[in-house]
């Protein structure tokens, strides 16, 4: 499987603008340099990899529940990432994942060994290892 996404960037880095698809067509968005580095209502390569890394998380932490016959009601998992400016120019300095859990049957020690489990083991959080993570795990409900 490969899976694809597409950006097009126009003119020079501060006055340009671009746009950036997911192959599935289901978002398409502008960015610019100020959606970036200023904050706008456009979208930016930060949020985008948040989003990858939070929806990797919720469906990985649910299956792996799942497996365990414990089956979730609901998993929601925010990524907070970290975009600060470093000696050597911008960084993602970090990633914080805050994640909610309805899982009847199952207690707070036990989820938070599963989720700690997914930080390290789902896909997209394998893919950014290189950037320190942090976890905020909870059951709700």
């Amino acid at each position: 499987m490969n899976r694809k996404a597409e950006a097009q960037w126009n003119g020079d880095l501060k006055s340009g603008h671009g746009s950036i698809a997911v192959g599935s067509k289901a978002f398409a968005g502008p960015y610019s340099f100020i959606s970036r580095f200023e904050g706008s209502g456009d979208t930016n390569p930060e949020e985008l990899l948040g989003a990858a890394h939070a929806g990797c998380f919720s469906m990985a932490l649910s299956h792996a529940l799942a497996l365990a016959g414990h089956t979730p009601t609901s998993v929601t998992t925010t990524a907070t990432v970290h975009f600060n400016k470093v000696e050597a120019g911008f960084a993602i300095t970090e990633i914080a994942l805050t994640t909610r859990g309805v899982v009847p049957g199952l207690s707070a020690a036990e989820f938070l060994k599963f989720a700690e489990d997914t930080k390290t083991g789902c896909i997209v959080s394998k893919a950014l290892s290189a950037v320190p993570m942090t976890l905020d795990a909870q059951l709700v409900g």
